[in-house]
């Protein structure tokens, strides 16, 4: 799985709120979607080792 997809439905799902640092929902996904961009290779290397051949996966 690579993180790419990933990264693009965190960016949509806080594209469909309204931008307001005191909603814990916006600000949750705000800042996992700096993080993890910030990270991609680290992120790429987590998916590495916790998605297994066979898993099933997101559409």
């Amino acid at each position: 799985m690579k993180v790419e997809p990933i990264l693009a439905e965190l960016n949509r799902q806080r594209s469909d709120l309204p931008k307001d640092p005191t909603d814990i929902e916006w600000f949750a996904l705000h800042h996992a979607f700096c993080f993890i961009s910030y990270r991609m290779g680290e992120f790429q290397k987590y998916l590495d080792e916790v998605v297994k051949p066979g898993d099933p996966k997101p559409e």
